[in-house]
C-alpha cells in the first residue's frame, strides 16, 4: 500500500476523537450546573423538596430507560444520526425547562429529556460515544493511543469540565446583584444548557462517517457476548451500590459530623481530591499496559477501599483527610480501565449494546443507596457507611476477579 493511502486513516479516527472529547467536555460542563440549579430552580419555582426528590428520580430512570433502548434498538439507526438526534433532545430539553412551570410538563420534559442531576453521566449519549471511541482504535497495531488512553482522556476531560461547570452555578447569584431576578437568572441558566444542546448538534454533523453509519459492519443487539455482559453488569451494579452508599454529599455530611468541618474547608477537600481523582485517571493507561485493564480495576480499587475503611476509625482529622486522599488518587483509576474493558471483551457490533446494558444498572443501583446512607448516620452509625461501601467494593473487586482473570481483554 502506497504511504499516503496507509496515512490516510489514521486522521479519521484522530478528527473523530477530537470532536467526541470536545462535547463530552461540554456536556459534563453544563451537567455540572445543573446539577446544582436544578433543585434551587424549582423551589424557586414554589415546589417543595418531595417535588424535587420526584423530578429528579424522574429525570434518572428516563434518561436509563433511554439508554437501554438505544442498546436494545438502536443497532436499526446509524450511530452517527443518534447522537445528533440526542444534541436536539438536549436543546428541547433546556428550552423546555427554561420555558415552563407547571409541575406536570416539568416532570415529562425530565422524563423523556436529558437532564442529568447526578454527578456521573447516564445519558443516551453515553453507549454512543464510547462506541465510537472503542471503534477508533482497532487493536495494538492501529496509529494513536490505546483504548484505554482514550478513555482515560473522556473521563479526564468530563470530570475537569464538570468541576469547572460547577462554579457556574454561582451566576445567577451574580446576575441578581447586577438587578436581575432569581427566577429569570435561573431560566437563563437553563438556555444555556439548550444552547449547548445545539452546539453538540453541530459538533457532531462534522463526524466523520464510521462503518455503523453505513452498509458494513453494522452494530447489532447483544448475542454471543449476552452473557459475559451480564456477568459485567450485574457485578458492576455492585459497585454502584456501594458507592451510592456514600456520595459526595453524604462523604461532606460524615466529614461535618465527625471533625467539624467548615463549609469553606470541604470545598478545599473536595477540590484538591476532585483534581487527584481526575489526574489519576491519566496514569491508568500506563498501568494497564504494564499489568492489564483487570488486574489495574481490582488492584487499585481495592487499596482505595482500605484506605476508605481505614478513615472510617481513624483519631485525627488529619489522618482521615490523608487516608481519603489516598482514596481519591486510587478509587477512579478503574473508570477508563472498566471502560476499555467492557469494549474489549464484545465484537465490535456489540459494543454500543454492552455499553448500554453495563451503564444503566449501575446508573439504577446508585440511585438506590443513598437514602440508606443517609438513614445510617440519621441513626447515628457515622461509620456504618463507610464500612460498608468499602466492604462490599472489596466483594466486587475480588469477585470480579474471580470470575474474569482467564478472559483475554487487549488493552
Amino acid at each position: 500500500m502506497p504511504p499516503a493511502q496507509a496515512a490516510a486513516p489514521a486522521s479519521h479516527p484522530s478528527r473523530e476523537v477530537r470532536l467526541l472529547l470536545i462535547g463530552r467536555g461540554l456536556r459534563a460542563a453544563v451537567d455540572g450546573f445543573v446539577a446544582v440549579l436544578l433543585p434551587a430552580y424549582l423551589l424557586a419555582l414554589g415546589f417543595d423538596v418531595w417535588h424535587v426528590g420526584v423530578l429528579s428520580s424522574a429525570t434518572l430512570l428516563g434518561s436509563a430507560l433511554m439508554t437501554l433502548a438505544v442498546g436494545r434498538w438502536g443497532h436499526r439507526l446509524p450511530h452517527g444520526r443518534l447522537l445528533r438526534a440526542a444534541g436536539l433532545l438536549m436543546a428541547l430539553t433546556g428550552f423546555a425547562f427554561a420555558g415552563l412551570s407547571a409541575f406536570w410538563p416539568l416532570l415529562l420534559v425530565a422524563f423523556v429529556g436529558t437532564l442529568n442531576p447526578s454527578a456521573g453521566d447516564v445519558s443516551v449519549f453515553l453507549p454512543l460515544e464510547h462506541m465510537r471511541l472503542a471503534n477508533a482504535v482497532q487493536g495494538p497495531a492501529a496509529q494513536g493511543p490505546s483504548r484505554t488512553t482514550l478513555f482515560a482522556r473522556y473521563s479526564l476531560v468530563a470530570a475537569l469540565c464538570a468541576a469547572l461547570g460547577s462554579l457556574a452555578a454561582a451566576a445567577p447569584e451574580a446576575l441578581v446583584r447586577a438587578g436581575i431576578g432569581l427566577l429569570p437568572a435561573l431560566r437563563g441558566m437553563f438556555v444555556v444548557y439548550g444552547l449547548a444542546g445545539v452546539a453538540i448538534w453541530l459538533l457532531y454533523a462534522r463526524l466523520p462517517p464510521s462503518d455503523d453509519d453505513g452498509p458494513h459492519a453494522p452494530p447489532v443487539p447483544l448475542r454471543e457476548s449476552r452473557r459475559i455482559v451480564a456477568r459485567l453488569a450485574a457485578l458492576f451494579s455492585i459497585d454502584a451500590f456501594a458507592g451510592g452508599l456514600l456520595v459526595q454529599s453524604l462523604l461532606a455530611l460524615w466529614l461535618f459530623e465527625r471533625f467539624g468541618l467548615s463549609l469553606a474547608q470541604a470545598a478545599t477537600f473536595f477540590f484538591w481530591s476532585g483534581l487527584l481523582s481526575a489526574l489519576s485517571q491519566l496514569a491508568a493507561p500506563r498501568v494497564a499496559r504494564r499489568i492489564g485493564l483487570l488486574n489495574t480495576m481490582v488492584f487499585t480499587h481495592i487499596p482505595a477501599s482500605l484506605a476508605l475503611i481505614a478513615a472510617a476509625f481513624a483519631p485525627s482529622m488529619q489522618l482521615a483527610l490523608g487516608l481519603l486522599f489516598v482514596r481519591a488518587a486510587l478509587s477512579q483509576m478503574d473508570v477508563p480501565t472498566r471502560a476499555a474493558f467492557v469494549m474489549a471483551v464484545v465484537s465490535p457490533s456489540e459494543r454500543s449494546a454492552a455499553a448500554s446494558y453495563t451503564a444503566v444498572p449501575r446508573s439504577l443501583a446508585s440511585a438506590l443507596s443513598p437514602s440508606l446512607g443517609g438513614a445510617l448516620f440519621a441513626a447515628g452509625w457515622l461509620a456504618a457507611p463507610l464500612l460498608a461501601c468499602g466492604v462490599l467494593k472489596i466483594a466486587y473487586d475480588l469477585t470480579l476477579l474471580a470470575m474474569f482473570r482467564g478472559v483475554h481483554a487487549e488493552e
